[in-house]
């Protein structure tokens, strides 16, 4: 019994040294491909929150759905079991919230719907951001409406004709 528990515990600890050492060697083009995915994922959402802006319905719809197909390529990486179910389900919800806006050419629908997306986007931001990026949450202080940018200047997505200026940062990444 006693040789059994010995033979166990080396392999053991030889598949947890193995493990370490896999995660260590990640091929850099893996990790270039994985930022980039982040960088889509991020540029998705702010040329979304930008056609918003400047109100081109027709624009929002079709980055909704550039929005929807990259985040349902993105894998989550570094996660235990219960932060992955969590992870996946926020991802489900934001794809969804997508799906809406890009269903509907009305601005202002859209822009209610891209309220809450922009909640649950925010959530998940800090695991597909990209490395070299810096993004902000800002809020419409009016409504307690939120956005993420990726500059610290305000250009209100939900008010853009009569309060483009209107709110402030209230966290970065």
């Amino acid at each position: 019994m006693r040789k059994l528990f010995v033979i166990a515990f080396i392999c053991f600890s030889t598949l947890a040294q193995a493990q370490l050492t896999s995660k260590e060697e990640v091929a850099p083009e893996l990790v270039e491909k994985r930022e980039a995915q982040k960088k889509e994922i991020t540029n998705n959402y702010l040329i979304l929150k930008n056609n918003l802006i400047i109100s081109d319905s027709v624009a929002v719809a079709k980055n909704a759905a550039a929005l929807q197909n990259s985040l349902k390529n993105f894998r989550f990486k570094h996660l235990n079991l219960e932060q992955m179910n969590e992870a996946t389900k926020k991802r489900k919800e934001v794809i969804d919230l997508a799906a809406e806006v890009g269903a509907t050419k009305n601005i202002n629908k859209q822009r209610k719907i891209f309220e809450s997306l922009s909640v649950k986007f925010w959530e998940l931001a800090p695991k597909f951001k990209a490395a070299d990026t810096a993004l902000y949450l800002q809020v419409c202080p009016m409504t307690s409406a939120v956005w993420a940018s990726d500059s610290k200047e305000i250009k209100n997505p939900y008010y853009p004709k009569n309060m483009l200026t209107c709110g402030q940062v209230k966290a970065s990444l």
